[in-house]
């Protein structure tokens, strides 16, 4: 089953490490880095809002454990945003190249 998992940063360069971190351990099949986007949201009971790069990162469900343990160890945020989800309909040949990593 693909997945598709977002994570954001206010750190462009630290994406690229995860991101590179991801796919020479073949753990994603792709990475986006798109931005900046400005982000609002609540942090300590404070409205916050921040100009912040998003990575989005395709995989299989397989992987989600290995790849949300990585994110976590290389992301400097207390609280990192990784949230993905299930891509129940996915081409299948991107399927197969995705999970032949």
């Amino acid at each position: 089953m693909m997945i598709q998992l977002t994570t954001t940063s206010d750190d462009r360069n630290e994406l690229l490490r995860i991101a590179d971190h991801l796919i020479s351990n073949r753990l994603a099949a792709c990475c986006q880095i798109e931005g900046p986007i400005t982000s609002i949201y609540l942090w300590e009971g404070q409205v916050e809002s921040s100009e912040e790069f998003r990575c989005v990162i395709k995989s299989t469900k397989e992987r989600y454990a290995a790849i949300e343990s990585a994110i976590l160890s290389l992301h400097h945020y207390e609280c990192p945003q990784i949230v993905g989800c299930e891509l129940p309909m996915s081409e299948a040949n991107y399927v197969r190249w995705a999970s032949c990593q």
